[in-house]
């Protein structure tokens, strides 16, 4: 289907949709007795009937944003076998992969790491259906990382347009898709590869300082947000950290339990989580700007803050985690739920507080300064902090349950 025939195709379904639904059916009262997962879930799905248009778009598009929040939900449907949940992955894969695989608006030239990250709800989809074509489709996306563009010393350029750099974000865009696919079809020696990406990170984006990774880097130095020394960018970002922990704890996963690269991500994990302790608020959330808490119009960003708390949970439970760390996860949690999570009259839920985007370079041009990032727009439910929320609460809901038995 042609981009322009697609968008028709949506704008009728919209139309169709709000003419036979009811106001009353799409203001439906949620059950408050349902955990937060599944609060924060239906209220997502409240909001976006169709699962294609989270993230304010207008038409279907094959996105990392999608890809967050509904690989969530895949993971709520493991948990509880509810159909509902299925059906609106389903729905939004189904609109975009036709039967030959073909991925509807991706394009494999462009070589944009995001485009991978949706790619994980293909695992799930071909072994929910065992139909091909999500196989097929899968093995285009890692097609893409086989050709990427990579920096001399084996790193992911961030996209083609972005050449001979590479952002912390890029780290969960393709790692955990990577690591999954090796798990699932390949041999474990490819993990190599995998690691090399963290390694990277370790050698290029951290600040002696603050013992922490910066935004971005770039080889050639001659971006006017890089460092001219260094190649960083100036500034921690909690989203982009967050980011990097949930890419690390998710290809910890597919990682054999008792190999070398294995250990050594589990160290460079709790390493990141000690020294991130440092900046934590007393109410248990980080500021947009990481580093620098006392100033000007910086303020606590929900979207970093339950991205650690996923990531510190997630590795507690799969034992990568320092023990005497779990706290700071359990803390960022509680925190969410204390400063940034509302209820309305509907028992509908909302997370606040939520950077809307970031990033370095483009056009226009992202310089990377504190300015930057403190002007960028703030909004509620923006998916980035919806999935990671729905992954948290899970996570909790499971311990809480573990305890009591």
């Amino acid at each position: 289907m042609s981009l322009s025939k697609l968008k028709q195709a949506c704008v009728l379904s919209i139309v169709l949709m709000f003419s036979t639904q009811s106001y009353a059916s799409n203001k439906q009262v949620l059950d408050n007795l349902l955990p937060m997962s599944e609060r924060m879930a239906q209220s997502e799905m409240q909001r976006n009937p169709q699962a294609w248009s989270i993230d304010w778009r207008d038409y279907p598009r094959w996105t990392y944003t999608h890809g967050l929040v509904l690989l969530s939900m895949a993971k709520l449907y493991e948990k509880t076998a509810k159909a509902e949940y299925f059906e609106y992955i389903q729905n939004y894969v189904d609109t975009l992969i036709n039967e030959q695989g073909d991925i509807a608006t991706y394009d494999i030239h462009k070589y944009n790491i995001d485009m991978i990250n949706p790619g994980k709800l293909l695992f799930f989809m071909y072994q929910q259906t065992g139909q091909v074509k999500y196989k097929i489709a899968a093995d285009t996306l890692r097609q893409q990382l086989r050709d990427h563009p990579r920096t001399t010393e084996g790193g992911f350029w961030h996209k083609q347009r972005y050449t001979s750099q590479m952002w912390l974000d890029g780290l969960y865009m393709g790692a955990p898709f990577y690591a999954q696919y090796i798990h699932l079809y390949e041999q474990p020696k490819v993990y190599d590869d995998v690691i090399l990406q963290f390694e990277q990170i370790k050698k290029h984006l951290y600040r002696k300082d603050t013992g922490l990774p910066v935004h971005g880097w770039d080889e050639s130095k001659t971006q006017h947000w890089a460092d001219k020394k260094t190649g960083q960018s100036k500034h921690h970002w909690s989203r982009a950290i967050g980011w990097y922990a949930m890419a690390m704890v998710d290809v910890l996963e597919f990682l054999p339990q008792q190999s070398s690269q294995r250990k050594w991500l589990a160290s460079r994990f709790n390493n990141l989580v000690t020294q991130m302790a440092k900046f934590q608020h007393p109410t248990g959330l980080w500021y947009q700007v990481v580093e620098a808490p006392y100033a000007k119009d910086n303020y606590l960003e929900a979207s970093g803050s339950i991205m650690l708390a996923y990531a510190i949970l997630k590795a507690h439970k799969m034992h990568d985690l320092t023990k005497d760390l779990l706290p700071i996860g359990l803390k960022a949690y509680q925190g969410v739920i204390d400063q940034l999570i509302s209820t309305n009259e509907f028992n509908h839920i909302s997370i606040n507080q939520v950077c809307a985007v970031a990033g370095l370079g483009g056009n226009p041009y992202r310089d990377g300064s504190y300015e930057y990032y403190i002007s960028e727009p703030v909004r509620a439910d923006d998916p980035k902090a919806v999935g990671p929320f729905i992954l948290a609460s899970l996570l909790i809901e499971e311990r809480q349950q573990a305890l009591k038995h």
